[in-house]
């Protein structure tokens, strides 16, 4: 981040100091016409301009100009202003974005041309420009600098609103908090601090205050980094993505250092426009166009020093529908069974979207990718027992139980150059699957490291439609006993009720609480996955429990709160990490979770969620292969899921 001394000491690229500007006179045939103003008077110190719709006159340095990109414009700002302000007095912005159409000609002017313009003054995506419908309404009459407003971060929309347009130098730490809008729209989200934006419900109660000033807090510290462009990318598409780069990647989480100052704008959608900051110049796929350096948060395998000197390591893993049964087997981009796909800009599909029971790669081509990313992450994961979730239920399909558990075992033994990993078999306890999910949970394991102790286990019967599991996966579990001697440990694995749908009970409307849709179908599958693992304990004699999955649930939210109440701990509130593993909405939190009950916490070393998909930009997954007009597909784990895999570590047994 530069300095404020170097701000205010800077003509950021602009030229000598402003001559003769005051006396420039407007031509005669204008005034007639149009009023002079200053551009403070056309801002005003509302959220409109109060000039809307009057032909005015005005002028000032450009602190920003898009010859390309689709602005058709150019930032205009008052001479003398900017430097260092105090947002609690300063009242209207002393910048004006002027549109001027391709009627008026390109765009000609540059930064540092001091510009007198006549147009109409109109409001736009929430922000206010004087548009120039014909090129003798812009005059270039000598040249000028603009210093970038140096201030505390504006947290208030009446801040910003006060800054709308003006050259600005954001300050202080800010980090990356969302890469979903890279894909569509080249936008950024970003957070003013060391964190990214939260979900409430991850840090506080579901409807509280401490949820609120979460949300309070959100508003205060978010922003969007745009592109300077107006371009929709919408992929599949030749075009190339900016702030998309396998050599300079963007992460959420990774700091933001600005090279030069930014202008803070307002735009978007014209329905629900939002502040941010435009680059002074186009951002492309080259990092060198781009705005702001950013910090390499990837790491190449979890942080031993968060798990700890754990003598077991278990893990949990959303694999993103991991299915062998193929949209298109043949890989001739005819649908098998009615499937249809997505489509890449080739028009061959990627994935399916629908039309059938498969929900994963499309041909055997996006299957090697899909599978090498995975195997790529489990592999380097080095957790002794993970948890899997979306993986295909293969007898649902009509294969041979645990099919595709066993493929993605054989591709990780053959990665590994030997026997490693073990599939563990389904459980005789699980209901016909005829009725069951398409996706399923498996686990797989190091014959190394643990053995199995009797036979697998489910929670199965409990999925009649008006039972808790009727519209979930069922638990799968396993007792397990470390090779190197010990107390042996129950692994239940798990899957809830989405958020996106509401299921059939009542609570299961999404009440606007943040907990989302089909709140009480997670509750009712806690409360019946503590019941079952009580009795499995009761059976077994097994002590120690850890409860691994995509719970669908935030960590204050209510089904955790049941767990919470049967005597279960969160790895990451025992560790205090203050880790997440999914990022939805620009908003971190944790949907996947370790949890182990009382007698298993005596055992645990620590823990860590390894940040390789949920805050890594769509275009690096499997099914946006071909989506631009760069390859971006490697064998990595970056981007192999949606979401994080958290790895916790354990003790042989619980005495010191």
């Amino acid at each position: 981040m530069f300095s404020a001394r170097q701000v205010l000491g800077s003509v950021v690229g602009l030229t000598a100091a402003v001559a003769g500007i005051g006396a420039v006179a407007i031509p005669t045939a204008r005034a007639a016409t149009a009023e002079a103003v200053a551009i403070a008077d056309i801002q005003g110190s509302g959220t409109t301009s109060p000039l809307a719709g009057k032909t005015v006159t005005t002028k000032g340095i450009v602190t920003a100009a898009y010859p390309s990109g689709g602005f058709f414009g150019f930032y205009l700002q008052t001479p003398g202003t900017g430097g260092a302000l105090d947002l609690g007095s300063h009242g209207a912005s002393d910048a004006v974005f002027v549109y001027q159409p391709r009627s008026a000609g390109p765009v000609t002017v540059a930064p540092g041309d001091a510009v007198t313009v006549t147009g109409q003054v109109t409001e736009y995506a929430g922000m206010t420009q004087v548009s120039v419908p014909t090129a003798a309404g812009i005059v270039t009459d000598g040249t000028g600098s603009i210093e970038p407003v140096v201030s505390q971060w504006p947290a208030t929309d009446a801040q910003r609103e006060s800054l709308e347009g003006m050259l600005f130098a954001p300050q202080g730490e800010i980090t990356v908090s969302n890469t979903y809008g890279v894909e569509n729209f080249g936008e950024l989200g970003l957070a003013q601090g060391d964190r990214p934006l939260l979900q409430p419900t991850e840090v506080a109660r579901p409807g509280s205050a401490e949820a609120a000033a979460v949300e309070a807090d959100n508003a205060a510290r978010g922003i969007v980094l745009d592109d300077g462009s107006s371009t929709t990318l919408r992929p599949p598409t030749s075009r190339t993505i900016p702030y998309v780069s396998n050599t300079a990647p963007v992460v959420v989480g990774a700091s933001v250092d600005f090279r030069g100052p930014v202008i803070l704008a307002e735009g978007g959608s014209p329905s629900a426009p939002t502040y941010r900051f435009q680059p002074t110049q186009v951002a492309t796929a080259d990092p060198a166009s781009w705005p702001a350096d950013f910090g390499d948060v990837r790491s190449e395998a979890p942080d031993e020093d968060k798990i700890g000197r754990a003598d077991v390591k278990i893990a949990s893993f959303n694999v993103l529908n991991y299915f062998t049964t193929l949209g298109d087997a043949d890989d001739d981009n005819v649908g098998d069974g009615g499937c249809t796909a997505y489509k890449d800009r080739s028009s061959d599909g990627n994935n399916v979207s629908g039309g059938c029971d498969q929900r994963g790669a499309w041909d055997p081509a996006d299957f090697d990718r899909q599978q090498s990313k995975i195997v790529s992450a489990i592999n380097a994961l080095d957790a002794d027992v993970v948890g899997l979730m979306e993986i295909e239920n293969s007898a649902r399909l009509g294969e041979a139980p645990d099919e595709a558990t066993g493929s993605l075992v054989a591709a990780l033994n053959a990665a590994a150059g030997r026997e490693v990993w073990t599939a563990n078999p389904s459980s005789a306890e699980l209901p016909d699957a005829s009725g069951s999910d398409v996706i399923t949970n498996a686990i797989i394991y190091k014959r190394s490291a643990v053995r199995r102790i009797g036979d697998a286990r489910a929670l199965g019967d409990q999925s009649g439609d008006d039972q808790a599991f009727g519209n979930a996966r069922e638990p799968i579990g396993q007792v397990f006993k470390p090779v190197v001697g010990g107390a042996p440990f129950f692994f239940v694995v798990n899957h809830f009720k989405s958020k996106g749908s509401p299921g059939p009970w009542p609570g299961d409307g999404d009440t606007g609480d943040g907990q989302g849709a089909s709140n009480e179908s997670r509750i009712r599958q806690a409360t019946a996955l503590v019941s079952w693992v009580s009795s499995i304990r009761s059976q077994t004699g097994v002590a120690d429990v850890a409860l691994a999955g995509d719970f669908n649930a935030y960590t204050q939210e209510d089904p955790m709160q049941v767990l919470y109440e049967a005597g279960y701990a969160d790895s990451e509130t025992l560790s205090g990490n203050e880790e997440y593993s999914y990022s939805f909405s620009g908003l971190a939190g944790s949907l996947d979770h370790v949890l182990l009950n009382r007698h298993a916490q005596r055992r645990f070393t620590g823990s860590d969620i390894w940040k390789i998909n949920s805050g890594e930009s769509l275009l690096f997954e499997y099914s946006r292969y071909n989506y631009t007009g760069v390859d971006l597909h490697t064998d990595s784990p970056f981007r192999s899921s949606d979401h994080d895999p958290v790895v916790v570590g354990l003790k042989r047994n619980g005495g010191r």
